[in-house]
Order: C-alpha cells, then structure tokens, then sequence
C-alpha cells in the first residue's frame, strides 16, 4: 500500500507558531527573506577548492597500490527507531583512480572514528554536477562516487553498525557565475530539470534501498525549487525504488522564514544561525541564541527536525557567521567546542531527531591534527576540545524523541 504524505508544515508537531517580520534582501538576483533588522548572507557554500586545496590538511596522499583495507575495530551500538542520530556529514570526492581497496581502507578508517566518537550515524555527501544556474541537466561529475562504489562504502558503515544516510549534494564549483548557491538555481526547462535529476538519483536510490540505507535526502538547499509541483511524483518514484525515509535538506533561513513545502515527512536543516556574541560568550548565551532562530518558526519540541548539518569553524569571530567556509582567522578550539555543546543541548531540549556535524572529508585520516596553514576552520576531526564536546554529547543521557515521532 502506498504510504501517504504530507506537506511538511503538517506534520511538524502541535507547536505556536510565531510569525516573522521579514523583509525582502537581494543577493546577486535572487531574494531571500531575512528577519527585519537582521540581515545576514548566505554563507554555506561548502567549496571544497575554497577550503581545502590539494594536497592540503590531513588528507592522506593515496595511490592504487594501497595497503591492506583494516577491517571495522569496533561496532557502534545499534540505532534504533525513536532514538537519536548521532552522527557525522562525511564529504566524498571520488577520485576514479583510486583503487577499490583504497576507498575501502578509507571507509573503514572513518568507521572506525566515529564509533571512537560514540557516533551511530554517518551521513554521505557526494556531488553531482551542472553547467550553470540556468542549465536543464544535472549528471555525474568526474567527482561523483559510482552506485556500487558508494555500495561498497554503505556496506562497511553497515558492518560497524552506523545508521546510513545517502546525500547527493549540488557542487556549486560548476555554478556560474563564481561562487553561485544552488539554492538560486534556476532551470530554464524545470521539466527537463527534474527529469534529469530523477535519472541521475535513481541508480543511487536503487543502491542504498539494496544496502538499506535509513534514509535518502531528494535534495539540499534548493530553496528556488522548494515547493515545485515536479517534487510530487519525483517524491513518489523515488518512494518506489527506496524503502527507507526520504527526506529533504532546507537552509536555515529557508526554514525560519515561511512554510518549506516538500512532499516528505522528515525535514533536516543546514543550520548555521549567526550568534552575535563574542568568542567568550557562555554555552547558554550561544543556546539562548539558537532558540531565537528557532523559536521564529515554532516554539517547543521540535521532533520531526534533524539538525543535518551543524559546523563552525574553530576560530575567532567565528559566531556571527559560523557557515562561513573561506575565512581563516586565528584558531581559538573552544570557539567551536563550546558551540557543539551548545547545538547539543538544543537538539535535547528541543526533542529533535539527531545532529550531524560537518564535516570529514573522505580522503583525510581523521586521527591526524588538521594543518591550520591550509585546512578549513570547520574541520573538527583532530582538534581534541571539539572531539571531547562531541563524545560528550553522543554519551548523554538524551533518548531522543521517540519511536512514534522520529522515523
């Protein structure tokens, strides 16, 4: 039987919800909406050139001849319906020359750290390409992971006992004009559009429903395409091919600003909410902070939500704009230890579905001190004050909201 769906501002739990005072903004030549008073750019723009040239931070240079994959040391204990995702954003650019050994050492090792970490949960992200923001087709880049590579890597996760999401991500590297968003794309032929994008998803839909993968995101950060009627029976055939939860990924300021209309039943956020507060500000005052963003769309328990992506860089400044992926100012670890932490005691109080943290870059050894010189500020892999918040976190009391409400 068919499972019924339903806008997602139905399903959002019984909540006030507060109405918001917004005002027009034009970025570049698409308007976003911003809370009177508080107009803050988009800054999730997740360049991998921007933030991590060649060669750069802890990536472990690799060749086809590989060594020996290791096998899973340890077991994650097992998620389960109603419980909380712990979890990680693991970013994979495939490189066809490696080795299926190599990418096979690679998925065990990360493995490996998130259960050190006391994650349950791993989400991939992987790109697919586009000509430009105008363009009417969406394929496989030279960066993108093939369906049984990405098989492979889902199986290893499954041995050590992590919960799998599948994440294709637009990589805005091949947006024109430079450092374009996808979410102000604009295909001139949307139903030439989406009948590109649902023939480039479905080969992966087939792949994470044959290693039961828990859920598949339909898409991230499309903000111009959000409410589109095409998502209907892209949803539906997705839902024919895939077992699992199919989600979607809004911005965050997608969400605070009006309803995101998309036929799934769960709705993860990209939150990178500015906090207007100095690098010392307390855990609380950087709570408080969230929960006014939150509270712009609904108060209370929030159990439907999961927090998709939630990052910041470990420098100075850091809070006013914590998506901002190109900056490199001085480090400062407890700039986003304590942030973790905060975003942790959101995700309890609010009753949400999980957290991931972005991010870990498939070709780095997590075990290695990031290279401040040439890595992202949001790496927290190999920084121990933000390792200690998130172990901290995935070994709090916090049973999450629940078998009847969490999927």
């Amino acid at each position: 039987m068919k499972r019924a769906r339903l806008p997602l501002l139905a399903v959002l739990p019984a909540t006030v919800i507060s109405l918001v005072v917004a005002v027009p903004f034009v970025a570049g030549d698409h308007p976003l909406r911003w809370e009177s008073g508080s107009l803050v750019p988009h800054l999730v723009l997740h360049d991998q050139d921007a933030t991590r040239p060649a060669g750069s931070g802890s990536t472990t240079t690799a060749s086809n001849a590989s060594p020996a994959a290791p096998k899973v040391a340890e077991v994650a204990q097992k998620w389960k319906k109603g419980m909380p995702q712990w979890g990680a954003q693991l970013y994979w650019e495939d490189n066809p020359a490696h080795s299926l050994e190599y990418v096979e050492k690679q998925a065990r090792l990360h493995a490996n750290y998130l259960v050190g970490l006391h994650a349950n949960s791993v989400s991939i992200s992987f790109p697919f390409v586009t000509k430009n923001r105008f363009a009417d087709e969406v394929s496989r880049g030279t960066k993108t992971p093939t369906p049984d590579r990405l098989a492979r890597v889902l199986q290893i996760f499954h041995e050590a006992g992590l919960r799998t999401t599948v994440r294709p991500l637009m990589d805005e590297k091949t947006l024109e004009p430079d450092n374009a968003w996808r979410g102000s794309i604009k295909p001139a032929d949307r139903d030439a559009w989406f009948a590109s994008y649902e023939k480039f998803l479905t080969p992966y839909l087939k792949a994470a429903d044959g290693e039961k993968a828990a859920t598949f995101v339909i898409a991230t950060e499309l903000n111009s395409l959000q409410g589109d009627p095409h998502w209907d029976s892209l949803v539906d055939d997705a839902e024919k091919l895939f077992t699992g939860e199919v989600s979607y990924d809004a911005n965050w300021d997608a969400y605070v600003s009006g309803p995101v209309t998309m036929p799934v039943r769960h709705l993860g956020i990209d939150a990178y909410f500015p906090v207007k507060v100095g690098d010392d500000a307390s855990v609380q005052t950087l709570v408080d902070g969230w929960d006014n963003w939150l509270d712009r769309k609904a108060t209370g328990p929030l159990p439907k939500i999961t927090i998709a992506e939630a990052g910041i860089g470990a420098m100075n400044g850091a809070y006013h704009a914590p998506g901002d992926f190109y900056t490199k100012r001085a480090v400062n670890p407890k700039v986003q230890a304590n942030w973790y932490t905060a975003v942790c005691q959101v995700v309890q109080e609010r009753h949400m579905s999980g957290v991931y943290w972005w991010s870990i870059y498939f070709d780095d050894d997590p075990n290695t001190k990031p290279d401040d010189q040439k890595a992202s500020r949001l790496d927290f892999a190999g920084r121990p004050q933000s390792e200690k918040a998130i172990k901290a976190c995935f070994t709090s009391d916090y049973a999450g909201p629940g078998p009847d409400t969490a999927s």
